[in-house]
């Protein structure tokens, strides 16, 4: 569909089912996402480099014992806004309990959203969905850069219900410690 076409069919209030849709037709692999006010966000698809990153953390989380049901890759996340739900999607979630089969899962049990900041998505992952997700009550928010180091900023919600940085540190680092220290528990 060309850029015209798409703009042409679009309808005028985007919806979560909408999204859904629009996500299992792109072939592409592209992420459509909505914020809590209705803006929509087309994301990048992801490569391999960023693909590794999210298996090194899930086999992480697993070899700590959490069982591999909680921990959910690319899965919708519900953000209530003023005027409907909004939604985006996680590059990795931690659930403190199995989710039922949904295309967007309420933030119930959601312990830990993680993104990997990729080049096409840093603005929105590093500014927006701080804001969106601390708004949302999520309890911990991990960014993945993809310099070097592979440096994961490890956000915590604040008692004024803003993200404070817990640490900031190399993913190599982080995957020599064990969940239970940054208060994941499992």
């Amino acid at each position: 569909m060309s850029a015209e076409a798409f703009g042409r069919y679009l309808p005028a209030t985007v919806t979560l089912d909408d999204l859904a849709a629009m996500n299992t037709a792109d072939r592409y692999g592209h992420r459509y996402e909505l914020s809590p006010e209705g803006a929509l966000s087309v994301m990048p698809p992801a490569d391999s480099d960023h693909a590794a990153i999210a298996s090194r953390l899930f086999a992480w989380l697993v070899l700590a014992g959490w069982p591999a049901d909680q921990i959910l890759q690319a899965v919708g996340v519900k953000l209530p806004g003023p005027n409907g739900d909004g939604g985006r999607i996680s590059d990795l979630t931690l659930w403190s309990a199995p989710q039922a089969r949904s295309v967007w899962l309420p933030l119930t049990d959601l312990l830990l959203a993680v993104e990997i900041v990729s080049p096409g998505s840093a603005v929105m992952d590093e500014v927006v969905k701080v804001r969106e997700y601390a708004a949302a009550g999520i309890p911990r928010y991990w960014m993945v850069e993809r310099d070097a180091a592979q440096t994961v900023t490890l956000h915590v919600l604040g008692a004024d219900g803003a993200y404070e940085v817990a640490a900031k540190m190399p993913l190599a680092w982080l995957l020599q410690t064990k969940p239970a220290d940054h208060r994941l528990g499992g």
